[in-house]
């Protein structure tokens, strides 16, 4: 097991309430490359003291996921790399049998947990862990990329900010007869849609909505075309619409201002604007 031939990648912003379990969960010969999308200085000097292995980059501005792992990955030395979410732990067998596993499948180009659901984690000890499966996509919270395979195509599309991205790369993957898999014996457990403080709860959750439907949008209109993509947005914008007026009238601002930024991502994506908005953290 050469630990010099992997590299973890971790994108973070406003991470400090989650990121701790992680990198505590990473054996310590492992080396971690932190993009930091909120830029803060204190963040890296609390990380770079508390962990040696750690190369703790600050982003200069919120790049968002697809940008801030791709600054990531061009800083990566070794032959493969596991991008992992800052609410993501890794089980102690993980590494290991990843090694393992790659024995068997040395043309790989991603490869994940068969879990890929938030909240559920295997603890099952009679499993197979050399035991995987082919698929088509996986979820982006942890994956290890070989990343020879990716010269290429190349790694995330930055026109994604969040979601999508992993989705996107593994279609990409596939339409050039690369090797997806998963098995039980990549195991990790995800929290799910908390990689952040819970100070910042609604404004994150603004911006996924916004950023949701834009990049609904724009992964249709990029695989799909045009009009396909129109017509499978159709209804989630009519939808959002009629829930944007309801909660104006009920006076629920909350519920409006969600379903707000839901018809403001989906229109700006329709026409074709890039995926600008940035959720509005004010510093203490």
């Amino acid at each position: 097991m050469n630990y010099e031939d992997l590299t973890v990648v971790i994108t973070t912003f406003h991470s400090e309430d989650k990121i701790y379990k992680c990198l505590d969960s990473i054996d310590k010969d492992l080396k971690i490359l932190v993009v930091d999308n909120a830029n803060d200085l204190n963040f890296k000097n609390k990380i770079e003291k508390k962990y040696q292995n750690i190369k703790f980059i600050l982003s200069g501005e919120n790049l968002g996921y697809a940008k801030g792992n791709n600054l990531g990955l061009s800083k990566v030395k070794s032959k493969y790399a596991l991008i992992l979410n800052p609410d993501a732990v890794v089980d102690k067998e993980t590494i290991k049998n990843f090694f393992n596993l790659i024995k068997i499948l040395p043309n790989f180009a991603i490869l994940a947990p068969d879990i890929q659901n938030e909240k559920k984690y295997s603890s099952n000890n009679l499993i197979d862990p050399q035991q995987y499966d082919e698929v088509n996509k996986v979820k982006g919270f942890a994956m290890f990329l070989n990343l020879n395979q990716f010269s290429t195509i190349g790694f995330f599309d930055e026109n994604f900010f969040i979601y999508l991205e992993e989705t996107d790369l593994c279609l990409r993957l596939k339409k050039n007869d690369k090797k997806i898999y998963t098995s039980p014996g990549i195991k990790f457990y995800h929290e799910g849609a908390s990689s952040h403080n819970h100070t910042i709860n609604f404004e994150m959750e603004l911006s996924r909505n916004w950023h949701w439907m834009w990049s609904t949008f724009y992964f249709n209109k990029k695989h799909y075309g045009y009009f396909k993509a129109l017509a499978k947005v159709s209804g989630k914008f009519l939808s959002s619409f009629v829930k944007t007026l309801f909660y104006f009238f009920i006076f629920d601002n909350k519920k409006k201002k969600i379903y707000f930024q839901r018809c403001s991502g989906l229109i700006n994506s329709i026409f074709g604007k890039k995926s600008w908005y940035r959720p509005k953290i004010i510093k203490n």
